[in-house]
């Protein structure tokens, strides 16, 4: 699997995504302004991929402060914590990032400020190995609903270029390649960035893992020909009551399954549920700029001057959600906001197949 980021001597390697598949180059971070420049242009995309990156981009911000004191150097830090949150609204691993990053700082502000910042590294470190850990441990979880001979269609990027190393949604999908069951993926394009067809389907063939790339507006009708038999995405943001945030796109692709009664998996690690809102109506939603909708790699599609709505996310409603997949174990939505509990008895209510 090619690397997405990583720290070498200081300095964050950050997979240049935006021009995948036709070049793999990576860009050298040694600030955090550049980190943050790199989750802005989607270089590095996928909730827990900019989770790490976020994590990264603190420890090298951390690094060109002066000041001695905990206190002053907690202040000078917030300009760091402020650029980052600032990059991509939805994802909520940015947010989580920085919460870690503080927590650890502020159980050790009786060390000194030297001390701290190599602690920012070693814990941006943790962050990149943890999650490649959790993805597997996913991967074991979903891989129970997939059965031999099955066709699964997936949605955006949610594989090893989205997170640490191995992927959400394709965790299941490697797990189940690996223990030789003959699977075919359905890769669809995923307009207007086509992280889908760029990246889903260039890194499945990577490890050769059979996959069918398709235009979006194809899913319905192979639902229609029986030829799906379920569907795993990831997410960006999950709200308490199961309600997830997701590639725009999404939600079309959960109605479809439901109405075709096959299964629809939303696989996350823990990081990307936020427990502190209560539905999917609270999540931010970005929209960015025009030309991603009017340009494809530069060249113009659409005629000048015509108004665009590019909403980059929706938020597809629990209902339609069989289930979703962390490294707890599988739950139904209506049972998400239980698993945050201390005293959860998991076993009961993870999903069994």
């Amino acid at each position: 699997m090619v690397k997405t980021i990583e720290m070498v001597d200081g300095v964050v390697m950050m997979l240049d995504q935006s021009i995948l598949p036709h070049e793999v180059n990576y860009i050298e971070c040694r600030d955090y302004l550049k980190v943050a420049e790199g989750i802005k242009k989607l270089w590095i995309r996928g909730a827990p991929a900019i989770g790490i990156a976020a994590s990264m981009g603190i420890a090298l911000g951390a690094r060109e402060i002066k000041s001695g004191t905990f206190d002053s150097f907690m202040k000078e830090l917030d300009t760091v914590f402020r650029t980052l949150l600032a990059t991509r609204p939805t994802a909520v691993n940015i947010h989580w990032a920085v919460e870690r990053m503080k927590r650890l700082l502020n159980d050790n502000r009786q060390r000194s400020v030297a001390e701290l910042k190599q602690l920012l590294f070693d814990e941006a470190e943790r962050v990149l190995q943890e999650d490649i850990e959790i993805n597997k441990t996913i991967g074991r979880y979903g891989n129970q609903f997939i059965k031999d001979g099955d066709t699964i269609i997936t949605h955006c990027n949610a594989g090893s270029l989205a997170t640490g190393g191995y992927g959400t949604a394709t965790g299941p999908i490697r797990v189940a390649f690996e223990e030789g069951k003959k699977i075919q993926v359905i890769a669809d394009e995923t307009r207007p960035v086509l992280q889908g067809a760029r990246l889903t389907a260039w890194e499945l063939m990577q490890d050769n893992i059979p996959v069918t790339l398709i235009s979006d507006n194809t899913a319905g009708a192979l639902m229609q020909r029986g030829e799906i038999d379920l569907a795993i995405v990831g997410t960006d943001r999950t709200a308490a009551n199961g309600d997830v945030a997701n590639k725009i796109g999404t939600y079309s692709l959960a109605v479809l399954c439901k109405e075709h009664g096959i299964p629809f998996y939303v696989a996350a690690p823990t990081s990307s549920i936020d427990f502190s809102m209560a539905t999917g109506a609270e999540i931010p939603i970005e929209e960015r700029g025009p030309e991603e909708v009017t340009n494809i790699f530069g060249c113009t599609i659409a005629p000048k001057g015509v108004r665009v709505r590019n909403i980059a996310f929706d938020v597809t409603p629990a209902k339609y959600i069989t289930a979703i997949i962390t490294e707890k174990g599988a739950f139904r939505p209506e049972t998400l906001h239980m698993i945050d509990k201390a005293d959860a008895k998991l076993e009961q209510l993870r999903l069994k197949p």
